[in-house]
């Protein structure tokens, strides 16, 4: 049986019911979870499961092969046991804010400088994400992210859907990773910020742009002959 994910169709779910499905030492498996495993550059959820009044710390979460994996911090459930699921709601929403920050700017890099996404890492106080950038130009790249700030203040609605394969991989600029292609499913799944930008995506984001905030560089670094690192955080 296989864990529904429930953080693909609502990115603010705080809590919800599952049944343990697999258990092996401080590893759970759940028929259902808004725990968002590490995936795409993006951090781990945690938070804490509730099981016959016991609390149990969920440390981490991964993805092994088809399977989302909570790893608590004491054993003592097992499988057909009914849990109640608790995110650390501030570290998910301030997630949620980095990856959308992430998505705007790569927008606004492919659209003025045709520039792809070479690698990312997306945590709590601070994010990194690397472009294609042919010249390593400090004014123009402090230039475009304040140009993503000023669409902040647009608060544009941030939406989540699914598109069959066949038909998504006909817009260009869907994908925005150098060296990725969505996953072999029928369905993808689109999050669109409107009127600025759709990528192909699996995480959870914000519903308006206005709740990222504002961008702060923190430091650029020049990583090589094509590729430019962004380090940055997000204020309220």
């Amino acid at each position: 049986m296989k864990t529904k994910a429930l953080y693909l169709y609502d990115s603010y779910i705080k809590e919800f019911q599952a049944e343990v499905i697999k258990f092996e030492g401080n590893k759970v498996i759940l028929n259902q979870t808004a725990f968002y495993p590490t995936s795409g550059g993006v951090d781990h959820d945690t938070g804490k499961l509730v099981c016959n009044n016991v609390e149990y710390t969920v440390l981490d979460v991964v993805k092994e092969q088809d399977e989302i994996v909570h790893l608590i911090d004491k054993e003592g459930i097992k499988v057909g046991d009914a849990v109640q699921g608790i995110l650390d709601w501030e570290r998910r929403y301030r997630l949620m804010r980095m990856h959308t920050a992430a998505h705007l700017l790569s927008a606004v890099f492919y659209k003025e400088l045709n520039a792809l996404i070479t690698g990312n890492q997306l945590q709590v106080d601070k994010s990194r994400i690397d472009f294609s950038v042919d010249k390593f130009d400090r004014d123009l790249i402090l230039f475009l992210v304040n140009k993503a700030n000023e669409l902040i203040k647009l608060d544009s609605k941030v939406k989540v859907y699914f598109v069959n394969r066949h038909e998504a991989l006909k817009e260009p600029g869907l994908v925005k990773l150098a060296e990725a292609q969505p996953p072999e499913v029928e369905e993808i799944r689109i999050v669109e910020i409107e009127g600025i930008d759709k990528q192909a995506d699996g995480g959870p984001h914000v519903s308006h742009l206005g709740e990222i905030g504002n961008i702060e560089v923190l430091k650029l670094e020049n990583k090589g002959r094509t590729n430019r690192r962004i380090y940055f955080s997000i204020k309220p």
